[in-house]
């Protein structure tokens, strides 16, 4: 078979190895890729280009095609593809509005009584900041649409709230996104990712995740798209694991089918475990990044088997197997992201592949070697029997790969290893 999978980054790396895996498959295409991508030809084509997308299937006739970003989910690349005879991995333009809307997401789980934050909505600056001096901080300020993981603000004050939408709803910081707001409380409690594959009646989940937002150690510093993650997460319990799949999965699923937008694709569930029990932050429409690169490399099965059982509606719980050991990823990034970073020098790899693994996301290639051109350059992973070894070995091989004005947070793992001796 031939396979197209659409976007450039980690995520898109790791979903490829893992695809290129299956005895299926004779050749996989990038749109666009990146260099650092070898098991795959790039084409360079953006993931937004909906209409250099359809031509260029036109032309190469894939037999499968994964979307993985959530621009053209939610701009509809599912139901462009499927529309043009493509067979397709991914949620179409309706069910994305599960990601691609916060306010639809907020209300789906009101109508349906799936736990989540308080909230109230805003399309009015002047009755949002109303709310906002009535309510006790910290608040939580989210642009309703798609923000590149930044639409997200934790206010410790009213000022900083008022500040907030300001940006959003007058300043247009994040542009339609954030003329519509989303105003919740603020809940506490350990983070979990979990990512799900579900064919609109069924629903798996796989291995469960953590990650780390904040630039630096210690979760200091801005909000990031991930500086790293492990696998699988110690407070997702055999318990809270059933009482997900009873409140908040399979109720997920079955409201977006009563709604008329059944879901077909990843869903990924951000979870808070809270004193009062698991509730939902927010969904997303697609595989996460970076939980996908501890995922996949624990997944023991054949991974475009099941995205097709997925597109078919035949997905069922014994054909997704994971490894019982644990994974590490550590993410090198370019000096100043999350804002303003230099791009443009060269990586140099020595990672043992039998140790770990690189998943690239921002590289291109100079003079035939490959340089830096994004904020989060590259991700490395280890797998071992247990979480302290993947830890161990992530971090011994991330110092065998450089580049210029590099960073990363030394502590990944760490909040996850001092779990293991609590009870929650």
């Amino acid at each position: 078979m031939n396979i197209v999978v659409i976007g450039g980054g980690g995520r898109e790396h790791a979903i490829i190895k893992s695809i290129a895996k299956s005895p299926k498959v004779e050749k996989i295409y990038a749109l666009p890729g990146n260099a650092g991508i070898k098991e795959a030809e790039n084409t360079g084509i953006k993931a937004t280009d909906l209409e250099g997308i359809l031509k260029f299937c036109l032309e190469r006739k894939p037999d499968f095609v994964v979307v993985t970003p959530d621009d053209p989910l939610v701009m509809g690349a599912v139901d462009m593809l499927e529309d043009n005879g493509f067979k397709c991995f991914g949620p179409d333009k309706k069910a994305a509005r599960i990601e691609g809307s916060k306010g639809f997401a907020k209300e789906l789980m009101a109508k349906y009584g799936i736990p989540t934050a308080r909230y109230r909505i805003f399309g009015d600056f002047r009755q949002a900041v109303n709310y906002v001096s009535e309510t006790e901080p910290p608040i939580v300020v989210k642009a309703d649409g798609l923000a590149l993981g930044k639409g997200v603000i934790i206010a410790q004050t009213r000022e900083e709230a008022v500040g907030a939408l300001d940006s959003m709803m007058r300043e247009n910081k994040f542009g339609e996104s954030g003329k519509t707001v989303v105003i919740e409380e603020f809940l506490q409690g350990p983070e979990v990712s979990v990512l799900c594959f579900t064919d609109g009646k069924n629903i798996v989940p796989m291995v469960s995740s953590m990650d780390h937002k904040r630039a630096l150690d210690g979760d200091m510093g801005l909000n990031t798209g991930g500086m790293g993650t492990i696998a699988p997460n110690p407070y997702f319990t055999e318990e809270v694991a059933e009482i997900c799949r009873k409140t908040i999965f399979e109720p997920t699923i079955k409201a977006m089918a009563k709604e008329g937008c059944p879901f077909k694709g990843c869903l990924y569930f951000g979870l808070m475990i809270t004193k009062d029990g698991p509730k939902v932050i927010e969904y997303n429409c697609r595989f996460g990044d970076p939980e996908t690169q501890v995922v996949l490399p624990l997944l023991k099965s054949d991974l475009l088997e099941i995205m097709i059982a997925v597109r078919e509606g035949k997905l069922s719980r014994d054909m997704v197997k994971f490894d019982t050991g644990a994974a590490c990823c550590v993410i090198k990034a370019s000096k100043g992201y999350p804002t303003a970073y230099e791009k443009g020098f060269v990586v140099t790899d020595r990672v043992d592949r039998k140790k770990a693994d690189v998943f690239y996301a921002g590289v291109s290639e100079k003079d035939g070697e490959l340089v830096t051109s994004g904020g989060r350059v590259l991700g490395v992973t280890a797998i071992a029997a247990t979480l302290p070894e993947a830890v161990k070995t992530a971090y011994s091989e991330v110092e065998k790969i450089n580049f210029e004005k590099q960073f990363f947070r030394r502590d990944i793992g760490k909040r996850a290893l001092e779990a293991k001796t609590q009870t929650w």
